[in-house]
């Protein structure tokens, strides 16, 4: 054997090894999920953070002696605590992220949720939309009245209205998977059980005025429309500790007179929905039957009683098409 030969017959191994490697990254990248990957960089990150935490340590080729009294074999490996920060974030995320998987298979769902962003550091500037303007809404300062937030993030926002069903497993599901909502509440539906939305608001459920007795109110005068609206955010100030900012009319019906009513007893926000959705079905207020970035969707407390399904059921129902369409379920009160 020459010395041509060896290195002539050692190179298609050492491409056969990395093809093999390339395959193999390709595969664990195409499984993974965002959360696992996101794991991954930061795993990166702390690795890069550990050599540059030894290379703090003296430089290479450069020793340093035990203080007296130890022994070097047994000294304990010096502990840098950003890089211990870091791994602990780590280990967070990555059980955050198991307990997810977990709850998403306990409860039936084909996907894991995916995490929506952060709030956004600027909040996107709310206006009435086009058609849904009252005479003089602008220069009155009205609450806008809106079916979207106008983001660019891959977000919808969940909302659900009244309050007849008051499912316990509803309140586990939503914790378990931490899938925020806004819930706009009615007295006359909420009354026989307030504990059940205190609850509701315990585990991070922001509780919104729905009105005191759902009526159609641009049949209503000035002063019973107010009477609807602001006895119900005194109801939820003194029920739940707080005025609610925003308020959904009734069947999403509403005039001039309902939102100075509303703007009088401290609302700023008259959200409707683009999408409505149901145990068995979905309902589109678009032509293009489809979900936008920033669309609120609308749901309602119901159950077996009215509908065919549960709460849970609804959930899934919901969950299993956002995910798929690969949107995140976001706070609506953080963009506002």
């Amino acid at each position: 054997m020459n010395g041509l030969d060896g290195p002539a017959r050692r190179r298609p191994r050492t491409q056969t090894r990395r093809r093999t490697g390339l395959r193999s990254r390709r595969g664990t990248h195409s499984s993974g999920t965002r959360a696992a990957a996101g794991i991954r960089s930061l795993v990166a990150v702390l690795a890069l953070a550990a050599v540059a935490s030894g290379c703090a340590g003296g430089g290479a080729g450069r020793t340093t002696r035990p203080a007296p009294g130890q022994q070097p074999e047994k000294a304990a490996p010096p502990v840098v605590a950003p890089a211990r920060a870091l791994y602990g974030y780590a280990a967070r995320l990555r059980a955050a992220h198991q307990a997810r998987v977990a709850a998403a298979g306990r409860w039936g769902l084909r996907k894991v949720p995916l995490t929506p962003p952060a709030p956004p550091a600027h909040k996107p500037e709310i206006t009435t939309r086009k058609g849904f303007e009252v005479d003089d809404h602008e220069e009155l300062g009205l609450p806008p009245v809106f079916t979207r937030v106008p983001t660019e993030d891959r977000v919808v926002f969940l909302t659900i209205d009244d309050g007849a069903e008051k499912d316990p497993a509803f309140l586990r599901m939503m914790s378990e998977l931490k899938i925020p909502y806004t819930a706009f509440l009615s007295d006359y539906l909420i009354k026989d059980d307030y504990g059940y939305f205190k609850e509701m608001q315990d585990r991070g459920a922001a509780l919104n005025n729905h009105t005191l007795h759902h009526p159609y109110l641009p049949a209503l005068s000035y002063a019973r429309q107010k009477h609807e609206i602001c006895g119900m955010q005194e109801v939820i100030r003194e029920r739940y500790g707080t005025r609610p900012a925003l308020f959904r009319p009734p069947f999403g019906n509403y005039d001039q007179d309902t939102l100075r009513a509303a703007k009088s007893c401290g609302v700023r926000y008259a959200p409707l929905w683009d999408e409505e959705v149901f145990v068995d079905h979905w309902e589109y207020r678009e032509g293009d039957r489809d979900l936008h970035p920033g669309d609120i969707v609308l749901s309602h407390f119901r159950g077996r009683g009215e509908w065919k399904g549960t709460m849970p059921d609804l959930v899934r129902r919901f969950l299993d098409k956002v995910t798929a369409k690969g949107y995140a379920v976001a706070r609506l009160e953080d963009y506002l």
